[in-house]
């Protein structure tokens, strides 16, 4: 009678509703003597009904299923030293809320995790859930999402919340691809110190949600390229010395390989794994005694795939394309007149179908490398592998890296220098130095590494110095204390001068450190490093330093960072607005904690002031070029211009023009000032060429980042991953911003005597700009 369902016959005793529902019943038994008490009964569990359990119920979502103090059918993963539980007493609806609790150990992070049952057909999938926080620190709460293989992910790490917050309704939106996803796996996350609880969550597909009967399964087809596991547990490559002959080829073979990948149409419609096409050509690659031998080889395998159709849709570059692909490699090569032929053929032949391995996000246009594996099951690849994380890094910048040519190093000499770094990395530690190394190469302040073991960070330590140090006129500075008891044991005063650290001077740290630090200048990297050198694994560092003008030395003890209150780049406190009036009728805005609701009520309060302040030396909450914007212009206004790539014409990247900032018809009078610098980056620089366009306004501060556009993710064997900037952001006028930054009108950078008196001079010239 009930099917999958099952009748809880003790709730239906219990319930006071449904005891009603008995007595009633039982008058009905009285009058009906005629029939039998068994069809009486099953007369009353139809009355009541086998209550069909719906997906939230069946997936736990609302956290009302416990055991033993644990949401029933949850998962988790990340550092032991947080604890998972449910609450009776905090709730935001029903009777318990999920519980991610630090327990005062090693800062890292929790998840708790859980898988949809189905692949769903759709364009979009939104989780959406309750988060109230305590003390969060060092990090941040949120929800996470994410779309395997590689399709789709999003943790809020751009967007945590941070602090003690009540409890707010917080959502994910990413694109689905149900032809290739695998899982959707979602869940709450803490990162860093405090305490998060978790409530309500709900999913939907395109407003659909999941016990819709207008909700359609999605059963994918298994390409041929997924159903080959012949090198999943190591690819079996055993490299001879690497000359410079051996390098040379191998560097040859990485060209072919990356352009057969994204050109042949065999290959694009993922008939084929691509990275164990590579394994099973290897071993006799590396047998050819000369050229002949070599192309001999080369040539059987490309033959493998198949005669290619002429293509009828493949269309010449566009004259306009801002950058062109370039195949002269092809030509400047030692391959024979015949291969040469072929790999023009394959490339005037190319696909111009969907490509199993790249697409572009259908709304923004950035890449998405979707199908590559991480292999997250070998955190040391074998040499194979990691032959194969560089040929994969080194094509998809060849050929989708809006910014290529922006390198220090011309791109087409990289791979050939790092093909001995990643085969004869010895361990795991080498291998990510190595392609940390590369990765640096593209000079994108997007770019970093995370996942596998992340054994550089180990290296780095965790234990911290109580204080922050940054970079004032080139100098490393204390610019602040995570701990001010424990700072002040230190010695160290806000304003000192750190000049040696364990000995070595910070000049020649930064000269040895700088290429393990990925950055598109020398303001960002700077930066970066800062934030790493005053940490060990040690419990105590030696620094020499300047006070009053004195030079002196001190041993000073090191801490876990759950024992300091310490933040990245920038402080936060959500629980102040991010507007408030200065003196002098001046408005001033944050955009590190601005939410939507704000924005109306900003219109209204500083409609009269003399002129507004927007800081955005932060990352933006929310997204305000367009919302916010509108106040300050009086007609539809340009301030961007984009590039992308191309997949049915590789290394091709077009140009076009961006959305325009539309008026609300309610224009401020007044003077706008923006400051930036080294930590506005990404949506912040973008925010900020969207406030340089309007009329009466000044960019006061430093050069910002220089890392501009949607990010795309890249996985790279061992569970690696980094991102690179995946759309070229310009100026109308065609001016680029990638690696420049936004530079201000006015340089204004905070001095060490400024540091010491407690001032914010980037502030201060501000105000005078406006008063004047």
């Amino acid at each position: 009678m009930c099917g999958e369902y099952k009748c809880e016959i003790d709730e239906v005793r219990k319930n006071g509703r449904l005891r009603q529902n008995i007595f009633t019943n039982l008058q009905i038994i009285r009058k009906m003597k005629k029939l039998t008490l068994s069809v009486i009964i099953t007369l009353f569990i139809l009355k009541l009904g086998c209550a069909q359990t719906s997906e939230i119920q069946k997936l736990n979502l609302d956290f009302e299923q416990v055991e033993n103090n644990y949401p029933s059918k949850w998962k988790s993963f990340g550092n032991n030293d947080y604890s998972i539980h449910v609450d009776s007493i905090d709730v935001q609806n029903g009777s318990f809320s999920a519980v991610i609790e630090g327990q005062g150990g090693k800062s890292d992070f929790k998840a708790l995790a859980i898988n949809l049952p189905h692949n769903y057909r759709g364009k979009l999938i939104r989780v959406s859930g309750y988060i109230k926080t305590e003390n969060v620190t060092n990090g941040y709460a949120g929800l996470w999402v994410r779309i395997d293989p590689g399709i789709g992910f999003d943790n809020m790490s751009d967007r945590g919340i941070t602090g003690t917050t009540d409890w707010k309704e917080y959502e994910i939106t990413l694109q689905l691809n149900p032809e290739k996803t695998d899982n959707i796996v979602f869940g709450g996350l803490l990162v860093g110190n405090g305490k998060m609880w978790l409530d309500n969550l709900q999913v939907s597909i395109d407003g659909k949600d999941l016990d819709d009967e207008n909700l359609e399964i999605h059963t994918r087809k298994i390409l041929p390229a997924e159903k080959d596991k012949e090198f999943d547990n190591g690819s079996n490559i055993t490299f001879p010395e690497l000359t410079n002959k051996t390098t040379s080829d191998l560097e040859l073979l990485g060209r072919i390989w990356g352009f057969l990948k994204y050109h042949h149409p065999e290959i694009a419609k993922g008939n084929y794994n691509w990275d164990y096409e590579l394994f099973r050509i290897l071993p006799e690659y590396l047998k050819a005694e000369n050229n002949q031998e070599r192309d001999k080889t080369i040539a059987s395998w490309i033959e493998k795939y198949g005669v290619l159709s002429i293509c009828k849709a493949c269309e010449p570059t566009s004259p306009n394309a801002v950058s062109k692909p370039d195949l002269s490699w092809i030509d400047n090569s030692d391959l024979s007149n015949s291969l040469k032929s072929t790999l023009h053929e394959i490339y005037n032949n190319r696909n111009q179908e969907e490509n199993y391995y790249i697409k572009l996000n259908q709304y923004v246009g950035n890449p998405e490398f979707t199908s590559e594996n991480a292999y997250s099951n070998m955190p040391y690849p074998d040499s194979g592998f990691r032959l194969l994380a560089l040929y994969r890094y080194w094509n998809i910048i060849a050929y989708f890296s809006p910014n290529k040519h922006l390198t220090d190093k011309k791109w087409d000499i990289v791979l050939k220098e790092y093909i001995p770094k990643f085969i004869n990395a010895k361990d795991e530690l080498e291998y990510e130095l190595a392609a940390i190394q590369v990765i640096g190469e593209l000079h994108d302040t997007h770019a970093n590494l995370w996942g596998g073991r992340n054994k550089i960070d180990e290296l780095r330590g965790n234990n911290y110095a109580p204080f922050k140090a940054e970079f004032v006129e080139n100098q490393l500075v204390v610019t602040d204390y995570f701990n001010p008891e424990l700072s002040e044991l230190s010695g160290l005063r806000i304003g000192d001068v750190i000049t040696h650290i364990n000995g070595k001077s910070v000049g020649l740290i930064i000269d040895s450190l700088e290429i393990y630090y990925p950055s598109s200048n020398k303001a960002s990297m700077l930066r970066d490093i800062s934030a790493d050198l005053l940490r060990s694994k040690k419990s105590t560092i030696n620094l020499k330093y300047i006070s009053d003008n004195q030079e002196r030395e001190i041993e000073i003890a090191l801490y876990e960072s759950n024992q300091l209150d310490m933040y990245q780049w920038y402080k936060v406190n959500n629980d102040d607005k991010c507007y408030k009036l200065l003196d002098g009728n001046i408005g001033y805005i944050t955009l590190a904690n601005i939410k939507e609701e704000d924005i109306p009520e900003i219109k209204k309060s500083f409609k009269n002031t003399k002129g507004i302040i927007i800081d955005i030396r932060n990352y933006p909450s929310t997204f305000v070029p367009f919302a916010l914007g509108s106040y300050f212009v009086s007609e539809p206004t340009a301030f961007v211009k984009f590039t992308r790539g191309n997949p049915n014409n590789p290394g091709e990247f077009i140009s076009f023009e961006g959305i325009k900032i539309a008026s609300d018809d309610n224009r401020y009078k007044g003077k706008l000032a923006v400051l930036v610098n080294e930590k506005s980056q990404s949506q912040a620089e973008y925010t900020a060429m969207a406030f340089r366009a309007v009329h009466n306004s000044t960019i006061i501060g430093s050069t910002t980042a220089g890392a501009d556009g949607n990010v795309s993710s890249v996985l790279l064997p061992g569970g690696l991953r980094t991102m690179i900037s995946g759309i070229g952001i310009y100026y109308p006028d065609g001016t680029e911003t990638q690696r420049i930054g936004i530079v201000p009108d006015i340089m204004v950078k905070p001095t060490i005597e400024g540091i010491k008196n407690g001032r914010d001079e980037v502030l201060e010239k501000a105000i005078e700009i406006i008063n004047r």
